[in-house]
């Protein structure tokens, strides 16, 4: 089954999910950060990974992440309305963190092996659109390198990243995306990670699946994205739902949402 109209989305089970970090995180003003570690509801998840050598594929039962509760039959779930507002001036994202592994050290040269597959979490198995980040376990002395080779969407290996420098030494929770292969539009596996340059830290490498993104323009202000403003993008009963905050000052305030997730 799928909403298709109106009609079956007023008619669908819907569940609402809600987060709110309680502390505050210093960051550097417009840059992306991770709340993932930060107290609150859902509680504090672990940074670092545990993983390096396959990585894992987290779900909505791993601590840090909001749980969902199963769709029943044979629904199918969407993300159909955000309410969201912080204390801060800020850009909110909504992603599912489809892979993660970590957390390695600032001169890592990794290859991975028997990597789990995250297609199950891909609708209709496009893998377009899907990212690649890098996330701050540790704080770095000096200012990373990193190289990421990966298996694009379409199934094509040993695709690289090049060589990204950060340009700074990252802080504790920083995020920054890198830059696929030219003509890449998505990722079906990472393959190997090298980390140079920067002398002490350490990082995760994520791939994830964008959902929603909004704005908050002023101080305690705030917002609702209905449906034509969401997107209704699907996801799924084990999506590992990570909220991203890039703010417009030095720190991430204490932000809040609350989803719907509508099944049908």
């Amino acid at each position: 089954m799928a909403i298709t109209s109106l009609d079956t989305y007023i008619n669908s089970a819907k569940q609402k999910l809600r987060f709110v970090k309680t502390t505050v995180r210093t960051t550097i003003a417009t840059a992306w950060f991770s709340l993932f570690d930060v107290a609150g509801e859902p509680g504090a998840g672990t940074l670092a990974v545990g993983n390096t050598a396959n990585g894992l594929v987290p779900t909505d039962a791993v601590t840090g992440f909001p749980f969902i509760s199963a769709f029943g039959g044979a629904a199918k779930g969407y993300l159909s309305i955000v309410e969201f507002g912080s204390t801060v001036a800020s850009r909110l994202r909504i992603c599912d963190r489809l892979f993660h592994a970590g957390a390695y050290a600032f001169n890592a040269n990794t290859t991975l092996a028997s990597q789990p597959s995250y297609s199950s979490r891909i609708p209709g198995a496009d893998y377009k659109g899907t990212e690649i980040w890098i996330e701050c376990v540790t704080a770095f002395t000096g200012n990373l390198s990193v190289a990421v080779t990966y298996t694009n969407q379409d199934g094509t290996a040993s695709r690289s990243t090049g060589t990204f420098a950060t340009g700074t030494a990252l802080t504790l929770g920083r995020m920054m995306q890198l830059p696929l292969q030219a003509g890449d539009t998505g990722v079906q596996k990472i393959d190997s990670v090298i980390g140079t340059v920067a002398t002490g830290g350490t990082f995760n490498v994520l791939v994830l699946r964008p959902l929603w993104g909004g704005r908050i323009m002023i101080l305690n202000g705030g917002d609702t994205h209905g449906l034509d403003k969401t997107g209704m993008p699907e996801l799924f009963a084990d999506s590992a739902l990570q909220i991203l905050v890039n703010a417009d000052s030095t720190s991430t305030g204490i932000p809040e949402l609350l989803m719907e997730i509508a099944n049908g």
